[in-house]
């Protein structure tokens, strides 16, 4: 009873679903306000003034954006904004031609393609339309494996079981669907029970009415009908799918027979198949766009595995979330081409990776060559090569590739047999047009052809000398060559001479040979060996003296000039070095006058005051620091009063200098070294003003947002002054982290530096650099900018050809402008147009350059050989880097301390050691400061 009841429900739905059906192929597409027909009157008489002006402006806003399409076509989100708007307005016919153009240039996502199809569903009223529907489901499936498209293309079949073989066009649907996304461990289900709700349909519509006995041709088409439904639960349940207990337990309760010993055998298989996959599709579910590495870990496991459908379908589903990432086409292309190998599948993958990723030469590369292996006629190889030509590359060397590979392809279709063809004479006819491509249109845009050696050229003279016997046309050719810059190479001339050598003749092979010696200029010892080694071989007396006597000649005149080159360099080394000379002279007088001011006002100053006081007990000038009372002489404690790395170091208590407020107010703070223990608590931040007022509090507040600050550490110099960096401890090391978020924010003008506290002196590997180093094809590096030019400016002009991520305009360390920025896309497409239509556009009449983002190599300083080291002079005790040029002790040599008693006059005093006598030391003659400064001026 319960089975007659869900049969009896399954064809509810089935009738229903073909009642639908009717009732679309009836309804009229004025009547639904959703496919822009006609609103009633009701809603024309409640229109507002405030909606008019809304349609005025959105008019307004599809004509800019169908003129700015007009420009760029191949604007991806002014598509996708036009679709929306026009959509929004009604406008069926524009809205229908919108989406046709952008599908003939992108693959569209699932979203497009389902409000597409549901639109023209709705407009679906004769059977002719029903069939253009048909064709657009058709293309649907084809742009990505989509299993809510392949499930509503199935549904929509339903509604077609009336006319002629709609039945059976019905399953072949469901069959191909189950065959592109049957296996699809979450979503496959869904089509599966899809297939046999409708097959239980018709098994209901062929069941003999109450009472009646059915006749053999009857039971004969139910046996067939229930043998179909056995069949699809025993497909079904052989297959790793999501809540397969559930479909097996369905399957006892329809099944009037015991279950195979053989499905449950692949029952049993399909669920400890399905444990292996759960880690993969958890790890899936939990991870955020674009799940790369847990799809690659997923085809990694799939291809061990080694099953052909289910790899093809986890890249597929794969490239479905990640259809900008050229790599992972290559891959899923590259397993194509060499396992699968069929046709139409092949084909399709790669008319969808270039479609998807069409500055990208490699994936064109290997669509031609995958036509070519599947023997496409050449007028669609030779369309596909012209659209690639077209499709905008980022490099001028990727328009050399792609005519290389198109010139390969033409040469693999000659016959070299026949002296003359009309695929040879295509070949050089399309050699010639690369060559003037590469010089007018590369060229004009890249500002370089991309061929500097002229490979081109150099396989077009390899065709004509060895396959065509044409030697005449392979030297005009290689002249060609020579004329654009290449004579000076030694390693060209050799190329040409290899060519001689094996297709010419000797005298023209002796010709090239004199030729590179005359003109090569980074080899010519090289050049001139060859030469010699061929008159040695086959050359006569004459050849040979007149070969000796041109090389002489030529290496000597290589050995003069590189002499004078030599004297050159030497001469701009010296004159560097007296340069270097004057300006550490012209420093020294200044200094020296610097000093002589400062003692003269000293001097000055010290003359206003009482001669008499006692050294310990004046106050000290500005610049010199704190003696030691009694002996006149500074303690070893007092020699550094600068600050360490990690915080202030003070002297003791004695008299200092009321100069500043600064110095006054930091005095008898304890000298506090650092934990590095509580390294992972605290974060470095340099670049600060050196002007700043109170830092501490300052910074104190600024990072009190990341969380609780346990202390903030400035460090100030001798005079009191704020250096411009601190440390910043906090309690919690997620505290830390989030600091690091407030790096480059500007504090005073100047953008402030937050790096993490590391100990360079135990990891001298330590860089601290957020910014990547490698190329980035999504994002843009712009030069030329005014330096008025603002981020939201900049912004503004880049908006218009993608969505912005983010945009960082450079500054220098003062937070001053540099006229560079760089500038994020979503995607790698968005940056390739962006590149195009903003280079050499001007910007506040300055014209900017733009360029993928590919920074330069950075050159790493040099590591001493560890082997060495036990010949390296031992470290001085001046800390990390050495005594500096300006770590001088400013302390006069008279009053510094001996390291050994013995007796030395000084100022007419003879100090004796004790050793030397036993009576007690004479005190010391008590000086002023007016003795003191005099005492300095002598010295």
């Amino acid at each position: 009873a319960e089975r007659g009841g869900r049969r009896a429900e399954l064809h509810k739905m089935a009738a229903a679903g073909a009642e639908a059906a009717a009732e679309e192929e009836k309804r009229l597409p004025e009547g639904d306000p959703e496919s822009g027909g006609d609103s009633d009157d009701e809603g024309d008489s409640d229109s507002s003034g405030d909606g008019e002006d809304e349609e005025k402006e959105n008019e307004a806003e599809i004509q800019r954006l169908e003129e700015q399409l007009s420009i760029n076509a191949f604007d991806y989100n002014c598509h996708l904004d036009l679709i929306k708007l026009l959509r929004q307005e009604g406008e069926l016919v524009k809205l229908r031609r919108a989406r046709q153009k952008m599908s003939e240039l992108f693959p569209l996502t699932e979203e497009i393609w389902l409000d597409w199809l549901k639109d023209e569903i709705k407009m679906a009223s004769e059977i002719s339309e029903r069939e253009k529907v048909y064709e657009l489901f058709e293309r649907a499936v084809k742009d990505y494996i989509c299993p809510e498209i392949w499930l509503e293309y199935a549904q929509y079949s339903i509604g077609g079981i009336g006319q002629e073989g709609g039945i059976e066009r019905v399953r072949s649907i469901f069959e191909r669907a189950l065959t592109a996304v049957g296996l699809h461990v979450t979503k496959g289900t869904a089509l599966w029970e899809a297939y046999r709700e409708f097959e239980n349909a018709i098994l209901e519509t062929a069941q003999p009415a109450p009472g009646s006995i059915p006749s053999p041709e009857q039971q004969q088409v139910l046996c067939s009908q229930l043998e179909k439904i056995h069949t699809l639960f025993r497909r079904q349940l052989g297959i790793p799918l999501l809540d397969m207990e559930a479909s097996y337990a369905e399957y006892e309760e329809w099944s009037e027979e015991p279950i195979p010993e053989t499905t449950v055998k692949n029952y049993k298989k399909a669920l400890q198949q399905l444990e292996k996959c759960k880690p993969y599709e958890e790890a899936l579910l939990g991870a955020e766009t674009p799940k790369l590495a847990e799809y690659q870990a997923y085809i990694d496991f799939e291809m061990k595995a080694g099953d052909p459908a289910r790899i093809q379908l986890i890249y597929e589903r794969a490239l479905a979330e990640n259809c900008l990432v050229p790599d992972l086409w290559a891959r899923y292309n590259q397993y194509l081409d060499r396992q699968l190998k069929v046709k139409e599948l092949v084909l399709s993958a790669h008319d969808r990776a270039v479609r998807n990723c069409p500055w990208t030469v490699g994936l064109w590369i290997r669509y031609l060559l995958a036509m070519e292996r599947h023997r496409v006629e050449h007028s669609i190889i030779s369309e596909m090569f012209e659209k690639a030509l077209n499709a905008g590359f980022i490099q001028a060397t990727d328009y050399v590739e792609i005519w290389q590979a198109y010139l390969d392809y033409l040469r693999r279709r000659v016959d070299f047999t026949q002296d003359s063809s009309k695929e040879l004479e295509e070949l050089r006819s399309a050699f010639a047009r690369a060559v003037e491509y590469l010089k007018q249109e590369v060229e004009e845009r890249f500002s370089e052809s991309g061929d500097p050696s002229c490979t081109i050229m150099q396989n077009w003279a390899r065709v004509e000398a060895r396959l065509c016997n044409n030697m005449q046309k392979a030297r005009e050719l290689w002249d060609n060559i020579m004329t654009k810059g290449n004579a000076k190479y030694a390693n060209m001339w050799l190329e040409y001479y290899n060519l001689e050598r094996a297709h010419g003749d000797t005298q023209h092979c002796r010709k090239a040979l004199h030729r590179a010696v005359q003109c090569t200029s980074d080899y010519p010892e090289h050049v001139c060996e060859v030469l010699l080694t061929l008159e040695r071989i086959e050359g006569t007396l004459e050849d040979w003296d007149a070969a000796v006597q041109k090389t002489e000649n030529r290496l000597a005149r290589v050995n003069e000039q590189r002499a004078k080159a030599a004297e050159k360099e030497a001469a701009l080394a010296k004159q560097e070095e007296e340069r270097a000379e004057q300006r550490k002279q012209a420093r020294a007088e200044k200094k020296a006058s610097k000093k002589a001011k400062k003692t003269r006002a000293g001097d000055k100053r010290k003359a206003d005051e009482d001669d008499e006081g006692e050294w310990g007990q004046e106050e000290e000038l500005p610049s010199k620091r704190h003696r030691a009372e009694g002996d006149g002489v500074l303690p070893e404690e007092d020699m550094e009063v600068e600050t360490g790395l990690f915080g202030r170091s003070e002297k003791p208590d004695g008299p200092a200098a009321p100069k500043e407020k600064a110095s006054t107010s930091r005095k008898d703070v304890p000298k506090v070294f650092h934990d590095s223990s509580k390294d992972k608590v605290t974060v470095f931040v340099s670049n600060l003003s050196y002007t700043m007022a109170e830092p501490e509090a300052k910074l104190r507040e600024l990072f009190g947002s990341c969380g609780e600050v346990v202390e903030v550490r400035a460090v100030f110099n001798n005079k009191g002054t704020f250096r411009g960096y601190c440390y910043v401890q906090f309690r919690e090391e997620e505290a830390a982290r989030q600091a690091l978020g407030l790096d480059r924010t500007a504090v005073e003008g100047r953008p402030m530096f937050v790096s993490p506290c590391v100990d360079k002196n135990k990891n001298p590997d330590f860089k601290v650099f957020r910014y990547s180093t490698t190329l980035e094809k999504h994002k843009l590096f712009i030069s030329g900018l005014p330096f008025s030019c603002t981020k939201e400016e900049l912004e503004e002009v880049c908006k218009a050809h993608g969505n912005v991520k983010d945009i960082r305009l450079v500054t220098n360390r003062a937070g001053k402008p540099k006229g560079l920025a760089y500038v994020e896309y979503e995607n790698e497409a968005q940056a390739s147009q962006a590149v195009l239509k903003m280079d050499g556009l001007t910007v506040k009449d300055h014209v900017i350059k733009v360029m993928i983002s590919n920074p330069p190599l950075r050159k790493l300083p040099e590591r001493p050989d560890p082997s060495k080291a036990s010949l390296a002079l031992p470290r001085q005790i001046y800390g990390a880097r050495g005594k500096g040029r300006t770590q001088l002790s400013m302390m006069p040599r008279a009053l510094q301390r001996q390291s050994n008693p013995v007796a030395k006059a000084e100022n007419g005093m003879v100090q004796n050691s004790p050793a030397a006598s036993s009576e007690p030391p004479a005190e010391p003659k008590k000086m002023s400061n007016a003795d003191f400064a005099k005492m300095l001026l002598k010295k």
